[in-house]
């Protein structure tokens, strides 16, 4: 069973092998240091031929000797943060850690590449109470180059300073300036593993250093643009088995934002080729959104019974509510993983891969961003206008409902257009952005009332059925009429607001 830790921690190196550590009692809120020995470790680290984990700054290692033997998998969140997932000690990579790296390295072997051996003094720093706030080591590592190439050899000796739980970072930056007072410096390699690979003569892949900015052809652009969407959608995967917050969203909006730029940069992109992969994007972002719907209705209905006075609440209705929600959801968290682990999935990830590394380029991808981009963006303007339009001319009801939600839609395309479009066209396209994104806000707001009533009715049916009253129900589906009501008077001001033409003429100078 896999468990995980926060590590906050910072690393330091002398220019020779002698490290001594100055007196860490003048630290402030340091009242004293315990030394704990010297342990013995011993780490051999695992990845692709390529380096793939240590390319995205991902460590993953089996380890012996100390406290903490085991396997470990290492994942960046800020610098000098990470999350440490633990694993037993087992022969192989366990599975619930495999599983976390399955977007990346797919159905290739994962294989030693580096081993360490670390001969660790540890010192605890304490509080006046005996509190621990921080752990010192002192590391003499000896690193190993493995896999195909066995034999080169480095060693150095480094400090890492690791906060414990629920301690205030400032005492981080305390240590580090008695530390530097004694001549260490911050380390230049983020971790061992980066330090072991760089001095034994293995270099990760680096990531595309070329700035948004400097893209110079709408092909560079929209390329730069897509590879982001694809690298968000493969690094969110583990987060989502993770079940970390937003995470689902978040990879859900990823794929919705490669698909629509599919469509919005056609003429950069042979759509003949990327239509296939955007429908399998769509695949994807549905099987993520059912029970992320669920939920968000859920919460929507919550929020209305809440607001309610009591004498309104008329028969079991937050029970009615909570059954209806449970009998709906679908098993969630084991399809969403059961989506992630199949075979049509990673498919996708890597026609996405094949896609970006040998692009469908059309004509135009040669052309300057500024002839091109635009162009897409205003596009996927006058389709949205077409669309309100449309919605607007029609009557209250279930056409106009189809119409406003077909508005949604394009709206969201416009919006993702634009903020595709911000690297290269700067404040104009961000003020675009943001105004298609107050226009897809009312109309979602819209279509969530419809999706609402909807299933309103179908709990006053439930209510009716097993004789409960269906008067709290009826209450909630009229004050959902209302709420779409509002928005449909609120959308010509909006999107007047939204097609002002020196907000246009300002993206396309």
């Amino acid at each position: 069973m896999a468990e995980t830790k926060r590590e906050i921690e910072r690393k330091y190196e002398a220019t020779g092998d002698d490290v001594r550590l100055p007196d860490l009692t003048k630290v402030a809120d340091v009242a004293g240091v315990v030394d704990k020995g010297v342990a013995e470790l011993d780490a051999v680290y695992y990845d692709t031929r390529d380096l793939r984990l240590a390319a995205d700054s991902l460590t993953l290692r089996r380890r012996t000797g100390g406290d903490d033997a085991g396997w470990h998998l290492k994942f960046p969140v800020a610098t000098g943060i990470r999350d440490e997932i633990r694993a037993p000690l087992s022969p192989d990579v366990p599975r619930t850690l495999a599983a976390l790296l399955r977007s990346r390295v797919r159905d290739t072997p994962l294989t030693p590449v580096v081993r360490l051996l670390s001969s660790r003094h540890v010192r605890h720093l304490l509080d006046g109470e005996g509190t621990l706030l921080a752990e010192v080591s002192v590391d003499a590592v000896r690193a190993e180059r493995l896999g195909p190439a066995p034999g080169a050899t480095a060693a150095w000796t480094e400090v890492e300073v690791e906060l414990a739980d629920d301690v205030d970072p400032a005492l981080l930056d305390h240590v580090e300036k008695r530390l530097r007072k004694a001549g260490l410096r911050p380390s230049h390699s983020a971790s061992k593993l980066a330090r072991a690979l760089a001095e034994t003569g293995q270099a990760a892949p680096a990531a595309e250093q070329t700035p948004a900015t400097d893209r110079a052809t709408a092909g560079d652009h929209v390329l730069g643009y897509l590879r982001a969407q694809r690298d968000a959608l493969v690094g969110l995967d583990p987060a989502v088995r993770r079940d970390l917050p937003d995470s689902v969203h978040q990879m859900r909006v990823a794929t919705r934002r490669l698909r629509s730029a599919f469509k919005s940069y056609g003429k950069v992109l042979d759509r003949t080729v990327t239509d296939p992969v955007g429908e399998e994007l769509k695949w994807l972002a549905g099987e993520l959104g059912v029970d992320r719907d669920q939920e968000v209705l859920t919460e929507r209905l919550q929020s209305r019974i809440a607001a309610l006075p009591r004498p309104l609440l008329l028969g079991p209705v937050r029970g009615r509510l909570r059954i209806w929600s449970v009998a709906r959801r679908s098993g969630s968290r084991r399809k969403t993983i059961a989506v992630l682990d199949s075979r049509r999935y990673l498919t996708l990830l890597d026609t996405l891969d094949a896609l970006l590394d040998g692009p469908p380029l059309r004509p135009a991808a040669r052309r300057p961003v500024a002839e091109v981009v635009p162009k897409a963006v205003l596009k996927d303007y006058e389709r949205l206008a077409g669309r309100i339009a449309h919605a607007l001319e029609l009557d209250p009801g279930g056409p106009r409902d189809l119409a406003m939600h077909e508005a949604r839609k394009a709206a969201k395309r416009a919006r993702y257009a634009a903020e595709a479009a911000k690297p290269a066209l700067g404040a104009p396209a961000k003020k675009f952005a943001k105004r298609m994104k107050a226009v897809q806000t009312v109309l979602g707001d819209h279509q969530d009332s419809v999706v609402a009533r909807e299933a309103l009715r179908g709990l006053a049916i439930q209510a009716h059925l097993a004789g409960e009253s269906a008067f709290t129900w009826g209450l909630l589906h009229g004050q959902e009429e209302a709420t779409a009501a509002d928005r449909e008077r609120e959308l010509p001001e909006v999107w007047r607001k939204a097609s002002r033409p020196q907000l246009r003429k300002r993206l396309s100078a």
